[in-house]
């Protein structure tokens, strides 16, 4: 029995051995090996020998992201024809850059002069930053899913607070939309925002930090003395991300105001100092209007602020109103085409212009209250005027660091 067992297995090991396989066709495969230098190349080394001229030396890959079909591309080796060649392939980044982290499927499709061909079994390329010693830790999310952080500064601590705020967020997601990760989520957080531009193969791309969607990672600088500002910003780039899962499709998209609304909405109250511009909007009746903001936000600071603003209040009426499935409801609808206006009548009962109405509806002016309260109290009404000055003046400050920080690539919105 035990022989039987043993040429059972040798006779296995013929037949899933690759190199085996390689020699009946006329060639053999000696070695192939991939090389990375992040973030601007890897190179692809095969290795190879036959009784006759290689003529022929292609390396398929497949990248491992959402795609709308299953895409196997090709690239043409550099050698000379001979018995024995070393053939090379560069994957230059600067035509089609990768994250930290991506994972890349390869293999060899080698052809030698007597029509003989032979592909090697797939390999895995594992396109990591090795410019630093990463740290990791791995916890569960909703449904199943599994999210990894890694990092370089900071304790354990630091990162297991990252990692509960990472928890809690997809957490609360799943519980007030219903959507959930549908793939595992990788986390590379960058000590300083020089570090993660090193990270970066263009220099248009944000360089504090950015959601690659279609992969499941995040790439994002928080040093251990930014955790609270971290922790908001990783779930507000967490929800994108989820978002961008549950509405995958060559079909539709979502408005912008939905997007960064639900981001927002999840990261928890929105920030005073918007709240503030949204009321001095609603008081001045300058409030934008929801058609306007299905598309980009104004590059001006202040519109773009109550852009996001109104985002927020906007995603906040409708579960608060219409509560999780609906919403569930209107980002399934979108994700298989149907237009804004045609998404939300289908959900809610009316289009664009419509929810534009409503939701005007549900916002008092402050000045309408502050008139009122001040007749009958005008003492408590200075005393909260003096104390609304120091908090807008905070704020302001605030607001003014939030904004450098949007344009090194810090901010959340």
């Amino acid at each position: 029995m035990i022989r039987r067992i043993a040429v059972i297995t040798l006779a296995l090991l013929w037949l899933l051995s690759p190199s085996l396989v390689a020699a009946e066709a006329g060639i053999t495969v000696t070695a192939s090996h991939v090389a990375v230098n992040f973030p601007s190349q890897a190179v692809f080394t095969v290795e190879a020998e036959s009784d006759v001229n290689i003529v022929d030396v292609r390396l398929h890959y497949q990248v491992d992201k959402m795609n709308y079909a299953e895409v196997i591309s090709e690239g043409w080796a550099d050698f000379t024809p001979a018995s024995k060649v070393e053939a090379n392939w560069t994957w230059d980044m600067t035509n089609a850059s990768l994250p930290p982290g991506a994972e890349v499927t390869y293999w060899w499709m080698i052809k030698n002069a007597d029509g003989n061909e032979v592909e090697t079994s797939p390999e895995i390329m594992h396109f990591d930053d090795n410019r630093y010693t990463w740290q990791s830790l791995t916890g569960a999310v909703p449904q199943g899913g599994e999210l990894t952080l890694f990092w370089y500064t900071g304790s354990d601590s630091f990162a297991r607070e990252l990692m509960d705020a990472c928890q809690e967020g997809l957490a609360r997601l799943t519980q007030d939309i219903g959507t959930y990760s549908e793939r595992p989520i990788k986390i590379y957080i960058y000590a300083s925002d020089s570090d993660l531009k090193g990270a970066m193969i263009s220099s248009n791309e944000w360089s504090g930090g950015v959601a690659f969607t279609d992969f499941g990672i995040i790439a994002i600088s928080i040093s251990p003395s930014e955790l609270d500002w971290g922790k908001g910003a990783l779930v507000h780039e967490l929800t994108h991300l989820i978002v961008r899962q549950a509405t995958f499709s060559p079909y539709g998209r979502l408005p912008l105001w939905l997007d960064e609304g639900l981001a927002m909405y999840n990261e928890g109250e929105l920030d005073p100092v918007l709240r503030s511009r949204l009321e001095e909007a609603i008081s001045k009746n300058e409030l934008i209007s929801v058609r306007t903001l299905c598309s980009p936000f104004s590059a001006y600071s202040e519109k773009a602020y109550l852009s996001y603003a109104e985002s927020y209040t906007l995603v906040e009426y409708l579960l608060d109103n219409y509560g999780q499935g609906k919403m569930l409801d209107l980002l399934a609808l979108l994700k298989q085409g149907n237009t804004y206006d045609e998404a939300l009548t289908k959900v809610y009962g009316f289009d664009i212009d419509g929810l534009d109405a409503v939701w005007r509806a549900t916002l008092t002016s402050p000045t309408v209250i502050a008139s009122e309260a001040q007749q009958s109290h005008p003492a408590l009404i200075a005393t909260l005027a003096a104390l609304a000055t120091a908090l807008a003046l905070w704020g302001a400050l605030a607001l003014e660091k939030r904004t450098w920080r949007r344009s090194s690539g810090k901010s959340t919105m």
